[in-house]
């Protein structure tokens, strides 16, 4: 099945089994969203339990992503992805006879490690592939993809739950079953491995318990108190533990986190504006699940059909993105795409809960735009200063540094939103039962929305700044395909 690894079209095939992989994890992520309100009812979990499903995920899957880049470049990178596949198919599995809050929170954590596997590997195959004249295209491509997914997933999830809150996790199994069948079939090693040994655990154990320890303690704070223990306790452990795990990579023989990577001043520059995307607009989706089902009342799968205009978005801008940029550059595409996304955020603070589908469809759909624009711009130029036998390394890292943000994100934004709000308000809101709720009892909570989206919207102007740190564009037009360039150090003044 497929062609071999020198056919011209090996890259399409390639990107059929990257781009599936992204359809199969952004899906996940908008059904996993929209049923958030019927898992709350159906398995009695706390509103920190259920927020934690979503960051069980994140953290295992962000924590976990260097060291699936890692075990890529020392052992290849087809094993690893089709790996991530079976791991996320048979996690899907359990999930759906979780009988209660805490045993799903655990299996989302496996979930999680198969996720790792397939973020890790998803950019790498793909930059191994195709040349780098053509990597913008394919970036935007696989972005497309995840877009559809975006789409697909919280209209999915509506008519998932109205059958039971269980399929929005057996859904998975027949995709992720295929994926490994069409990976195991179409795929090629074309990275010769890295030669630097060893993992490192040392590292992995510091960036696991200091990011959790950071994020159940801003998440705590804002539905306990700051002066609970535990959230102090976390916030002790994520200041002491962060800065160790840096100090521990910049002295470490083979480390989680290659440190070398960033003297280059594209890669630093790309993969600082991806965490501070991941931190300006991944809660996005959070915040509008719960004011289109807990504040307008809305059933889930209105409110799936309402989030579309966020992936259509996407859908639209990211392919031209990754076209424009394999053409004429990243740097001002990147940064125009962070602050279009900070108009769209800034306008959606004008919503309240009697506004029009139009105001909030529109907004979105700005944002969505802005994310396209930056998104498949900045990975390929991310990439594709990286050499090959480093890519799983530095797709990790981006992936790392991107889901971080995500994740500091939500448990942010959800202190924000809970703060002041009485704990019956917020009840309702997170179990999409509003019905008896007046304005005046859900204004604190929209007053907070309107709180965040602002501060997600600063975030988005430091992150264009951030954009324009890059060094000029150099154009691809006449290079080699990536498989077939020899594996040079890495320059300071990159392609852009």
């Amino acid at each position: 099945m497929g062609v071999d690894a020198d056919h011209h079209n090996y890259k399409w095939w390639a990107l059929s089994c990257t781009s599936l992989g992204m359809l199969l994890a952004t899906i996940n992520s908008g059904t996993l969203i929209i049923a958030l309100p019927d898992l709350e009812r159906a398995l009695g979990t706390t509103l920190l339990q259920l927020v934690w499903v979503i960051l069980a995920y994140m953290i295992a899957s962000t924590v976990l992503v260097l060291t699936a880049g890692r075990l890529s470049d020392l052992f290849g990178r087809k094993q690893a992805y089709v790996g991530g596949f079976l791991i996320f198919s048979a996690a899907s599995l359990g999930a759906g006879f979780a009988a209660d809050g805490t045993q799903l929170i655990l299996w989302r954590i496996l979930q999680g490690i198969g996720g790792a596997f397939l973020f890790a590997n998803s950019a790498a195959l793909v930059t191994d592939a195709f040349p780098k004249r053509q990597l913008g295209l394919a970036m935007g491509t696989n972005t497309m993809v995840a877009a559809v997914g975006l789409v697909i997933g919280p209209v999915l999830g509506g008519v998932l739950v109205s059958i039971s809150w269980q399929w929005v996790f057996w859904f998975n199994l027949p995709l992720g079953l295929i994926g490994a069948v069409w990976g195991a079939l179409v795929l090629r090693e074309l990275a010769k491995p890295d030669t630097a040994r060893g993992l490192d655990l040392l590292g992995t154990t510091l960036f696991v318990t200091g990011l959790t320890g950071l994020v159940l303690g801003v998440s705590k704070g804002g539905l306990a108190s700051w002066d609970d223990p535990v959230v102090i306790a976390g916030l002790i452990a994520a200041a002491i533990l962060l800065p160790a795990f840096v100090l521990v990579e910049h002295l470490g023989r083979a480390p989680m986190l290659d440190l070398a990577i960033f003297r280059n001043r594209l890669f630093a520059a790309a993969t600082g504006a991806a965490f501070i995307n991941g931190l300006s607009r991944f809660a996005l989706m959070f915040i509008f699940v719960f004011y289109f089902q807990g504040v307008k009342g809305d059933d889930p799968i209105t409110a799936g059909i309402k989030l579309a205009p966020l992936a259509i978005g996407m859908l639209i801008a990211s392919p031209l993105a990754g076209l424009w940029a394999d053409r004429r550059g990243s740097r001002a595409l990147a940064c125009a795409g962070m602050l279009v996304t900070a108009g769209g955020l800034a306008l959606m603070t004008t919503l309240e809960p009697g506004s029009a589908y139009w105001q909030s469809s529109l907004w979105l759909l700005v944002v969505g735009i802005g994310s396209g624009m930056f998104n498949s711009p900045n990975t390929a130029a991310m990439m594709g200063t990286v050499p090959e036998h480093r890519r799983g390394i530095a797709a990790g890292a981006r992936t790392m540094l991107q889901n971080t943000g995500a994740v500091i994100s939500i448990a942010f934004v959800l202190a924000i939103v809970t703060a002041a709000v009485p704990k019956d308000v917020l009840l309702s809101i997170f179990s999409g039962l509003t019905e008896s709720l007046s304005a005046s009892a859900l204004a604190p909570f929209v007053h907070n929305m309107h709180v965040a989206l602002w501060v997600l919207a600063i975030t988005s102007l430091i992150g264009a700044g951030v954009s324009l740190l890059r060094p000029r564009h150099v154009g691809h037009a006449d290079e080699e395909p990536a498989q077939r360039e020899p594996a040079p150090g890495l320059s300071q003044e990159a392609p852009a």
